[in-house]
Parts: structure tokens; sequence; C-alpha cells
């Protein structure tokens, strides 16, 4: 066996190393269309938010009962979008999978799953209790704060790549702290643009041009 033949082979073994140990069917599309749902979910959040002040600036008179349509309507779009991107996450990967030949469910992406979830539920509980003690200024920072700790804890079972997306949504949501009131502006950039520019990189890097 030449050198060459020795090289391509050590290729092969690492590899196969790297989709044993590595949730690699994450499709860049995933991201483009979770990016998507964040964008269009904060433009009708900002729609709703508009109008909500409209009627205020209107009467001179803060409405309670309009407060909790409003505070209820957000938290319905908020799991809807939710749930869009987790539909289109799901649908991009399990595609990516079967073009590859490759188990979207084994013991590498129920890592993923468990490693992501953990602090999702944390940040999910703390959210809680923010709205319960009328802390609501305070949602936007710990989403993207607890969600991007939560996709830095996976990222160790998948692309290495994911780890950056991850921490950029830790220092977006730490700088949302000190611009409260912005934080639907800041929502929609860690949960539209970034995931959108994450996904094309990683459709670039990874499915254009073939290298996984």
């Amino acid at each position: 066996m030449t050198d060459q033949q020795h090289l391509e082979a050590l290729t092969d073994i690492k590899r196969m190393m790297e989709r044993s140990s590595r949730f690699i069917s994450l499709s860049g599309l995933s991201g483009i269309s979770a990016g998507a749902c964040g964008l269009i979910g904060a433009f009708i959040a900002n729609k709703w938010l508009n109008e909500y002040y409209l009627r205020w600036n209107a009467t001179g008179v803060h409405s309670h009962s309009d407060f909790l349509t409003l505070k209820f309507r957000l938290i319905v779009l908020g799991f809807s979008v939710l749930a869009a991107a987790l539909i289109g996450g799901t649908f991009f990967t399990w595609r990516k999978a079967r073009k590859n030949n490759l188990p979207i469910w084994d013991l590498t992406s129920r890592k993923v799953l468990i490693n992501t979830a953990i602090p999702l539920a944390a940040g999910g509980a703390f959210i809680a209790g923010l709205l319960y003690n009328h802390l609501e200024a305070l949602v936007a920072p710990t989403c993207l704060v607890f969600y991007g700790l939560a996709i830095i804890n996976a990222s160790k079972y998948t692309l290495p790549d994911v780890k950056y997306l991850g921490i950029c949504e830790v220092i977006l949501g730490t700088i949302n702290l000190f611009y409260l009131r912005e934080g639907l502006y800041f929502w929609a950039i860690g949960f539209g643009l970034l995931h959108i520019i994450y996904g094309a990189l990683m459709w670039w890097k990874y499915e254009w041009k073939g290298t996984v």
C-alpha cells in the first residue's frame, strides 16, 4: 500500500469516526428557515405593539385588560414561531440525513437533544418567573442568553461551527440587558438575522461544497 493509499484510508477512518461521534445531519437550511420564522414573528409582534401604543395614546388611559390581551397574544405568537421553526428545522435535517444515508435519531442526536433541552428548560422556567413578577422587559435578553447557552452546550455533539452561533446569542442577550426597551429588535437580530447568516454559511460550507 502506497503512502497515498495510507493517507486516504486514514481520511476515511477519520470521516467515519466524525460521523459516529457528531450529529452532522443538521442542515444550514434549518437555520435559514428558523431565521425567517423569527423575522416574521418579530414583524407581527412589532405591529401589535404599535397598535397597542396607538390605542393608549389615543385614549390617554392605560387599559389593564388591553395589556393582558397583548401579553397573551405575544406568548402565543412566541410558541407559534418556535413550533414553526422546529417543524422547518426537522424537515430540512431529515431531508439532509436521508440524502446522506445517515440516521436522524441515534445516540448522538439524543445527546444533542438532551444537552439542548436542559438549558432551554431552565430558561423557560426562569422566563415564567419573570412573567409572573411582571418583568416582561427582561424576557428578550433572557431568551437570547439561555438559547445561546443551550447551543453552546450541544455544540460538542454536532458541527463545531454551531458554537459560534451560541456565543453570538449570549453576547447579544447580554448587550440587550443594557437596552431593555429595544428587546424586540435584539430578538429579531438574534432569532432572525443571526440564524439566516449562520444557516447560509453552514449551507455553503457543508452542503453546497459537498464536504459532508
